[in-house]
C-alpha cells in the first residue's frame, strides 16, 4: 500500500511537471534605436501599422516621422486645440479630437513620390508638366 501511494504520488508530481508550464525569470535586454529632439512636447503619438511612418502631434502640428529616412519628412499645422490622433492606413487620413472644443477633425493624406528622371531618355519637351519615359531599348 505504501508502495502504491509513493507511486501515486510520483506519478502526480510528474504529471504536474509536464502538464502545467514552468514559470522562469527571464532579463529584458533593450537599447535605443533613435532620438528625436521635437522641439515641442508630444501630445499624442500613432505609429503606422507598416512601421513606416510615425505621426506626432505637437501644439499646432503634426509631425510626419519617417522611419526609413530616419527624419521628420512633414509637418501639418493644426489647431492648436488638437489633443489626440490616429490614423488609418485603409483610408489614409488622419482623425484628430480636440476634448476641450468637443470637435473631430479627419484630413485626407496624400503622399507624393519625387522620382529623379535625370539623363533618362524621354520624349516630348523637356519641361513638359507630364512626361512618359519611354524604354525602347528593352529586349
Amino acid at each position: 500500500m505504501r508502495k502504491m501511494a509513493i507511486g501515486m504520488l510520483a506519478l502526480c508530481f510528474w504529471l504536474g511537471w509536464v502538464v502545467y508550464p514552468h514559470h522562469t525569470m527571464a532579463d529584458v535586454e533593450w537599447r535605443t534605436i533613435k532620438e528625436i529632439d521635437l522641439k515641442s512636447e508630444p501630445l499624442d503619438i500613432f505609429q503606422s501599422p507598416d512601421g513606416e511612418l510615425l505621426f506626432i502631434l505637437t501644439r499646432g502640428e503634426v509631425l510626419i516621422y519617417s522611419a526609413r529616412q530616419q527624419n521628420i519628412t512633414d509637418r501639418v499645422p493644426v489647431d492648436k486645440e488638437f489633443d489626440r490622433i490616429t490614423y488609418s492606413s485603409q483610408t489614409k487620413s488622419l482623425t484628430l479630437s480636440s476634448s476641450t472644443k468637443k470637435t473631430l477633425f479627419i484630413l485626407a493624406l496624400e503622399f507624393i513620390q519625387k522620382f529623379d528622371i535625370s539623363g533618362l531618355p524621354f520624349k516630348g519637351p523637356e519641361d513638359a508638366p507630364v512626361v512618359f519615359v519611354v524604354f525602347s531599348d528593352y529586349q
